[in-house]
């Protein structure tokens, strides 16, 4: 069931690692890099809701969830195969950023309409008791996507594909890692559209304790719903903002803030780290289901994550505590990456088997909604990583401090969410 998922989140990876590189490239200001973080956010706000009204209601031979699956994976691929050459159309800096941008919230869109249905389909075919463990599986095969498409650009410089380009183009490591996601993505989503069968309504009904699905097919607003759900989708929302606030951040700033410890590798590196924040991803999803409890795991996963954000911080001056090499300063960034990953573990394994737990129905759409729970928080970081940024001296390593502290702040949150809360 979330194998595809693999698939989507290679494609994520490569958009979340290389797009700071791709608009600095493009001649992007570095103060603005998080202007462009603003609109998978927004995509994602837009269309995962609407692709959870819709789903709720479609019932037909290809599937509940799998129709809007397919969509967004035929559009991300053909956009894959695009968006890394923006710079090589024989435009100006300005049009070439421009199609970028085109390109990117094509890409959003995309990736949304594809990744939604495998939270859904774990919501509509998993049983009460199973569900942290399925949603943990889910964040392995997630962590699995990013892990390869972290590493793709990496291990392409190491097979002498060139990690250079002249001003105003993309690396060749870059746009072949793009064309080589966009091939895995069909396979994956494709596995996954063969091996799944969704549940007709008679038998969801049944498997669902009999619940008819009439609270699913009324023309309930998105807002009337909002007003109903559960006190759960709003306490984890507010855990859900203070994360999805840091790792925009991280996103934006590794790669300039990282510089100064690993000098001109600075772009191929921030894949490596973000590779190995996959791996210790990958590892903690499978520690998360041994927890005693769900709210255990969520916030010592992310107090783990604070950490690392703040060691990012300190790391040169921890290099020189302890007399390490200059050369040795890449590697010693392996050690937050780690810690940020168990933070990641829990944030995609935890908030939805927690929120599902709270629903009886309607469950696309709330999960929808849910995704605005994470896109607000990214705008809203987005909008004011400059201010911020100059506020704090514009050094961006900083920034990753900011990150540190908005984690903290979840960790603490997770203490108000409710168990059992319907």
């Amino acid at each position: 069931m979330s194998f595809g998922f693999m698939g989507v989140q290679i494609a994520f990876a490569l958009q979340n690692a290389n797009i700071s590189r791709i608009f600095l490239e493009l001649g992007a200001d570095p103060t603005k890099l998080s202007y462009f973080f603003i609109i998978p956010a927004l995509m994602g706000m837009i269309v995962q809701p609407l692709v959870g009204k819709y789903s709720d209601r479609t019932w037909n031979r290809f599937g509940r969830r799998k129709p809007y699956l397919y969509v967004g994976a035929i559009v991300a691929t053909i956009v894959m195969l695009f968006l890394p050459n923006a710079g090589s159309l024989s435009m100006s800096f300005a049009w070439a950023r421009a199609f970028a941008i085109t390109m990117l919230m094509l890409l959003d869109t995309s990736i949304n309409m594809a990744m939604q249905p495998f939270k859904m389909m774990v919501g509509d075919m998993v049983n009460e008791k199973q569900k942290t463990k399925a949603y943990s599986i889910q964040s392995f095969w997630c962590n699995t996507g990013q892990l390869i498409g972290c590493l793709f650009p990496f291990l392409l410089t190491w097979l002498h594909i060139s990690d250079k380009a002249p001003d105003g183009e993309i690396a060749d490591s870059v746009v072949f890692s793009f064309y080589a996601g966009a091939a895995i993505l069909v396979v994956c989503v494709l596995v996954t559209g063969f091996s799944v069968k969704e549940m007709p309504p008679q038998e969801y009904a049944k498997y669902n304790g009999n619940q008819t699905e009439k609270s699913d097919t009324k023309s309930d607003s998105m807002f009337r719903l909002l007003a109903k759900a559960p006190k759960n989708f709003w306490l984890i929302g507010i855990v859900q903002f203070f994360c999805w606030f840091a790792f925009t951040y991280m996103w934006a700033y590794t790669t300039p803030g990282i510089k100064s410890l690993v000098g001109s590798e600075a772009g191929v590196w921030t894949g490596v780290c973000f590779a190995v924040q996959a791996v210790a991803s990958i590892l903690w999803a499978m520690v998360i289901p041994r927890f005693k409890s769900d709210k255990m795991a969520y916030s010592s996963s992310l107090v783990l994550g604070a950490i690392g954000f703040a060691m990012l911080f300190f790391m040169k001056d921890l290099c020189v505590m302890f007399s390490i090499c200059p050369e040795y300063y890449k590697y010693m960034l392996f050690i937050p990456f780690v810690l940020i990953g168990c933070a990641w573990a829990a944030m995609l394994a935890m908030p939805f088997s927690m929120l599902t737990k709270s629903l009886t129905n309607n469950i696309g759409t709330y999960l929808g909604l849910f995704n605005c729970t994470i896109c607000i928080p990214q705008i809203i970081a987005g909008l004011l990583g400059g201010s911020i940024l100059g506020l704090i001296g514009g050094a961006p390593i900083t920034m990753l401090l900011v990150a540190g502290v908005m984690m903290l702040f979840g960790a603490f949150a997770v203490a108000g969410i409710k168990t059992n809360q319907k």
